[in-house]
């Protein structure tokens, strides 16, 4: 389970992220839906440990991440916005390094590597160096590394970015096995469509305030007749 309680993130002037409170319980695929600068990332980055929170409570799996962060970090599988990472290493040399990080044993990094690798088409690749890999490739490896040591708890930033349809379809179908399994995944997306399929709940955020947390269906409920577009722009539309 992942807790957000009453958080809040100021940068200089800016209240970039203002009480914000859900949750995301075993078994469940949360959606974190909001346009650019609403305060998606910076919510992930402090669920992550990368950025501290002003005020509030951020549990992951009974792990506080301020009070228990290697306990908290240990249980997160994180894919960040941007794949553009430890460039000059070998595919398989970064899979290495982020084993060794979580201490994953060799018998099962080397399974783990090549039934990803096999799942997202990367097997071929893994020996070249990350800088000749399209945005794409990069980004299929960011997955697998962030899945590598089997964390309980996915935290994912905008994952389908630059993936090709055969990958995004992979991966989508990976995270409901892993709800399925009885664990949690939060993922930021700007495309409804994919929430629509995904989703057991949505958080839709702006200026770094909640606006709605529920079921899509409980969303258009409220709105009898317009399709999630139309309902997502009007609470983007909405004062305060």
């Amino acid at each position: 389970m992942i807790l957000f309680e009453n958080v809040s993130k100021t940068f200089g002037a800016v209240k970039a992220v203002q009480g914000v409170s859900f949750t995301v319980e075993d078994g469940e695929i949360v959606g974190f839906i909001g346009p650019n600068g609403s305060g998606k990332t910076t919510c992930m980055k402090m669920m992550t440990g990368i950025l501290k929170p002003d005020e509030g409570r951020i549990e992951i799996a009974g792990h506080d991440i301020l009070k228990d962060p290697m306990g908290a970090k240990k249980e997160i599988g994180y894919i960040s916005d941007n794949p553009d990472q430890f460039m000059r290493l070998k595919g398989s040399e970064y899979l290495e390094l982020i084993s060794d990080i979580y201490g994953v044993g060799e018998i099962d990094r080397n399974k783990r590597m090549k039934e990803l690798a096999d799942r997202f088409g990367m097997m071929d690749a893994l020996d070249r160096r990350i800088l000749s890999y399209s945005h794409g490739m990069r980004q299929k490896l960011m997955v697998i590394g962030a899945l590598i040591h089997e964390p309980k708890e996915w935290i994912l930033d905008e994952p389908m970015t630059g993936l090709d349809p055969e990958s995004a379809y992979e991966l989508k179908k990976m995270m409901k096995e892993h709800a399925q399994k009885g664990y949690g995944v939060l993922f930021s997306t700007h495309v409804l469509e994919v929430a629509a399929q995904l989703c057991d709940r949505v958080v839709i955020i702006r200026y770094g305030r909640v606006m709605f947390i529920g079921t899509l269906d409980e969303l258009q409920s409220g709105y009898p007749g317009r399709s999630l577009e139309e309902i997502f722009l009007d609470l983007m539309h909405k004062e305060g």
